[in-house]
């Protein structure tokens, strides 16, 4: 699914518009957020024009290297990062802050993108600028990774009750074990990336103030994170010895 969205203020209010030609109507001051979603090169060609910006290619959005991911100058930061599916399979996103617009450039639909736009029409004021949608963005991934590992831990503990209740036990235990572990692990790399651009963020000097103590907090709620993905791993380490004994 292609799509395009533009969130701007108007007459005290927050609009949305999915024609790009609202670009030459609107003041820009009062931009906030363009979405791309899979949309053609023609529209991201004619956003660079504009905006005087550069989008990545995907393969420099899927660039690994720490040096890639997060980029700052004096008016302006690209950050790179994965989102979660719920398939497990990661989806690269790319924040481009620069003239007071966040770009945000994907491949795909995201649970977490749609439920932070929920919450800026909910609570308009709360959005006034770009950084304050990148952080509820942000907030809100993390908030998913917090549900997935959840869903995760309930399934290892119905996992450990039928290690011991069941006498005959087959290969499939251990492929669910396996599978499990291959999971946990992958969250773990999200949350890991997030941390790093989040502790970044923390150090640009003109990320605004205010916005600091949501950051420091997602910073703590991905340490909390850690230590679930930890006490997961050692949980599954024990049913995989557990099951090789039997």
């Amino acid at each position: 699914m292609s799509e395009l969205r533009l969130f701007y203020h108007e007459d005290g209010k927050l609009k949305i518009s999915k024609n790009i030609d609202t670009l030459k109507k609107v003041d820009l001051k009062n931009l906030i957020w363009i979405d791309l979603n899979n949309v053609s090169e023609a529209i991201e060609t004619e956003l660079e024009q504009f905006l005087k910006i550069y989008i990545q290619e995907d393969e420099e959005i899927e660039e690994i290297e720490m040096s890639s991911r997060y980029i700052q100058t004096e008016d302006s930061i690209v950050a790179n990062s994965n989102f979660l599916q719920d398939n497990y399979q990661m989806q690269p996103v790319s924040f481009i802050i620069k003239n007071g617009i966040l770009v945000s450039v994907r491949d795909a639909e995201l649970k977490s993108f749609n439920e932070t736009i929920k919450k800026i029409f909910a609570n308009t004021k709360s959005f006034p600028t770009r950084f304050h949608v990148l952080t509820a963005l942000l907030e809100t991934r993390v908030e998913y990774d917090a549900d997935m590992i959840e869903e995760i831990t309930e399934q290892i503990t119905n996992l450990s009750k039928t290690l011991n209740t069941e006498d005959d036990l087959d290969q499939d235990i251990l492929i669910q074990i396996k599978d499990l572990q291959e999971k946990v692990m992958i969250i773990r790399q999200n949350i890991v990336d997030k941390q790093r651009v989040v502790s970044n963020m923390l150090k640009c000097d003109f990320f605004p103030d205010e916005l600091l103590p949501r950051l420091t907090m997602i910073i703590k709620d991905i340490n909390s994170l850690f230590e679930y993905t930890r006490f997961g791993f050692d949980r599954l380490d024990y049913l995989q010895d557990t099951f090789s004994v039997w």
